[in-house]
């Protein structure tokens, strides 16, 4: 059974900073693309950031661009999230995602990503 479990969520004040971890299980996502969404609320889930399997490509939503970096380590089946200069509009649940895609480009479509986890809390006062 496939699982996605993140982390690392949590409160933090604006220009704060926080790591999300995303641990898998069941399989191995090192030859896959993995993503993470957020979802604030009462708003559609939207893409955050994307990553190929080898890290070479990465792809941020122009929001979080220059803020928030994407990593992975393959030995460990675990995406990173690095989150800087937090802002309040950045509170929402946060995602990750993995796809079956393995081609060398990230790409942002929700559709593209197979399984998810169950998201962890970031909230970000002012």
């Amino acid at each position: 059974q496939v699982q996605l479990v993140e982390s690392g969520g949590g409160l933090v004040q604006a220009g704060g900073s926080l790591r999300l971890s995303c641990a898998a299980s069941g399989r191995t996502f090192s030859r896959n693309l993995m993503g993470w969404f957020r979802q604030a609320p009462g708003k559609e889930r939207e893409f955050v950031a994307a990553i190929t399997w080898s890290g070479t490509s990465t792809t941020y939503a122009h929001s979080v661009n220059g803020r928030f970096t994407i990593s992975r380590d393959n030995t460990k089946n675990t995406v990173y999230l690095h989150m800087n200069s937090l802002k309040p509009e950045d509170t929402a649940d946060y995602y990750c995602a993995a796809s079956l895609r393995t081609q060398p480009m990230a790409v942002q479509q929700i559709y593209e990503y197979t399984y998810w986890g169950q998201g962890t809390q970031v909230t970000v006062s002012s």
